[in-house]
Formats: structure tokens, sequence, C-alpha cells
């Protein structure tokens, strides 16, 4: 059974959704820099290829990112599968906990998931979530405040925490 996937234009930029035995596992932005070794591990890690389709999985996966944009959404209930290290997996559980309008940085991250001296492996583990948005990896910040690295760019970024966390006038970058 292969990877399903399909296109998503959101209003920040182009996903590419991708399920496997009705599990979402691929919500990541077309553009990203790293998208070739992305699609790479997750069919080496699943042992099939993608194709192009649709699916009722992946129908709702859009109803759902729809309702987020428009406001009418704040959490997912989308069954996922990851494919990652143990760790990756971990923080990327980590990640959902995060509620809706709320940032944290890595470091308070690492803290959170009782590994105070990972901060650099928890940023190196949310660079490499190939859920976006479901698994808000958006609501990482810099320790000083600032908007930080993102995979589908740094207005991407600023538009989903803006969309989040409308009372926060200003996200900077670097």
């Amino acid at each position: 059974m292969p990877v399903i996937t399909t296109s998503y234009i959101s209003p920040v930029g182009e996903l590419i959704l991708g399920s496997f035995q009705n599990k979402l596992c691929l919500c990541d932005w077309k553009s990203r820099q790293r998208r070739k070794a992305i699609d790479q591990k997750i069919a080496s890690t699943l042992n099939e290829p993608f194709h192009q389709g649709m699916d009722s999985l992946l129908n709702l996966s859009m109803e759902q990112l729809n309702e987020y944009f428009a406001g009418e959404r704040k959490s997912f209930d989308i069954p996922i599968l990851e494919c990652g290290s143990h760790f990756q997996k971990e923080v990327w559980k980590a990640l959902h906990d995060i509620p809706y309008g709320t940032v944290m940085s890595y470091g308070q991250l690492a803290q959170s998931m009782g590994k105070p001296n990972s901060t650099r492996a928890v940023a190196n583990a949310n660079a490499a979530n190939a859920i976006s948005i479901i698994t808000p990896c958006h609501r990482i910040i810099g320790s000083s405040g600032k908007l930080v690295g993102y995979a589908g760019g740094m207005d991407a970024k600023k538009h989903l925490l803006k969309h989040e966390c409308p009372d926060i006038l200003d996200f900077s970058t670097s």
C-alpha cells in the first residue's frame, strides 16, 4: 500500500499531505529545503513509494486545515504516523502539549520534557518534523523571543503565530 499524497494550498504556502494506512504521515511545505530527504525518510521508514492521489483521510486533513485557517479550529483530531527516531517522536509529542496561542523556546521545550541539556537536539528534532501545523513546530521561538528558523519560511511562521496569537503585536526575526 503506497503513501498517498496530494497538494494543499494554504493561505501561507503550498503543503504536501500524505497518508498511509489511514494515518497522516506528511503535512509539510512543498518549498522546504530538505523536501527530498524528508520524503525519502518517510518512504524508507514505511517501505512504500509515494503515489499522488486522494483518500478520505487526506480529505479530512484538508477540511481540518481549512477550519484552522478560518479560525474555527484550535486543535486537530487526525490520526498521525510519525516517521522518526524515538527521541524525535518524544519532541513531536511535546510540541502537541504547547497550547494554541502560546509560544515556547527550544530550551523551554527541552525543560518541559525533563531534558534541560538537550536544547540543540530538541531544535534538530523540531526541524525534522514532517507534520507541520498539526504538530505545531511553528510555536517554537528563540530564547530571546525572536523568530527563528521554520521549514515553511519566516513569513509563514509569522503568519501562523499572528493567526494564533493576535494579541502579540510584533514577532521579529533574528
